[in-house]
C-alpha cells in the first residue's frame, strides 16, 4: 500500500476534527496527524492527543529550522503540521489524516500533489454559528471574527477534490470513508452541479450572522 495524505478542511466549527477522530476509531489503515498550536489548552484536551501545545517562541523556532510541513495563523494563534508526525504515520504503513485550515491545505497541495482534499460544509449558517457558540470558549468579538472568516473559507471549496455536508456525523464519516474506498465520486466538487449555489447562500448567511454578532458586541460596549 502506498501511503497518502487525507486532508480535511472546514470553517471553524465545521466538524472536521470530529470526523477525523471517528474515522480513526473504525479504520486501522489511518493515522491521525496531531497538529501543533500556540493556543491555550481547552478543558478536556490532552497534550499530544488533541494538539502539541507549544509556546509561541518554540513554535517559531521550529518553524525557522523547517520542522513544519505547513503552518498558518488562525484567530491570532499559530497552527502547523510537524513533518515528524507524517513520517511517524507513513512509517507505520498507514495513510495520514490531517484536519487543517484552508491556507495550510494550500501548502500541502504544493508539497504533496497526490494528497486527497475534502472540504466539510455545515448544513446551514445557523448550525455553524450554534456549534461555535456552543463551545463557550471564546468571547463574542473573537466569535464574530471566526464567523466572518468562515465566509472567506467557504469560497475555497472549488480548490478541493471533494465536498461533503456534515449534517449528521455518522453520515459524514461514511461519506469520507466512501471517498477513501474509491466509491465517493458523487462527492467530487466537479460533479456537484448544485454546490456553487449552496455555498454562495451559505456565505451570504454567514456574513449576516457575523454582522448580527458584531452589532451585539457594539451594543454591549455602549452600555
Amino acid at each position: 500500500m502506498t501511503s497518502f495524505l487525507l486532508v480535511l478542511s472546514a470553517p471553524s466549527g465545521g466538524g472536521k476534527t470530529s470526523i477525523a477522530k471517528q474515522l480513526l476509531r473504525c479504520r486501522n489503515d489511518l493515522g491521525y496527524s496531531v497538529s501543533a498550536t500556540t493556543r491555550k489548552i481547552r478543558r478536556g484536551e490532552r497534550e499530544g492527543v488533541d494538539y502539541h501545545f507549544l509556546p509561541r517562541a518554540e513554535f517559531l523556532r521550529r518553524q525557522e529550522i523547517g520542522d513544519f510541513l505547513e503552518w498558518a495563523t488562525y484567530g491570532g494563534e499559530l497552527y502547523g503540521t510537524l513533518k515528524a508526525e507524517i513520517d511517524r504515520i507513513f512509517t507505520s504503513g498507514r495513510h495520514a489524516v490531517l484536519d487543517i485550515e484552508v491556507e495550510g491545505a494550500r501548502q500541502i497541495r504544493t508539497s504533496f500533489p497526490d494528497s486527497v482534499h475534502v472540504f466539510v460544509l455545515p448544513p446551514s449558517a445557523g448550525v455553524l454559528v450554534d456549534r461555535l457558540a456552543g463551545r463557550k470558549t471564546e468571547d463574542p468579538k473573537l466569535l464574530r471574527e471566526r464567523i466572518a472568516r468562515a465566509a472567506d473559507e467557504l469560497a475555497a471549496v472549488s480548490e478541493y477534490d471533494y465536498a461533503i455536508v456534515n449534517e449528521n456525523l455518522d453520515d459524514a464519516v461514511g461519506d469520507v470513508a466512501a471517498i477513501l474506498d474509491g466509491t465517493g465520486e458523487p462527492y467530487r466538487v466537479s460533479v456537484q452541479n448544485t454546490l456553487p449555489a449552496f455555498v454562495e447562500q451559505l456565505r451570504r448567511d454567514v456574513v449576516k450572522a457575523a454582522g448580527r454578532i458584531g452589532k451585539e458586541v457594539a451594543e454591549k460596549k455602549s452600555r
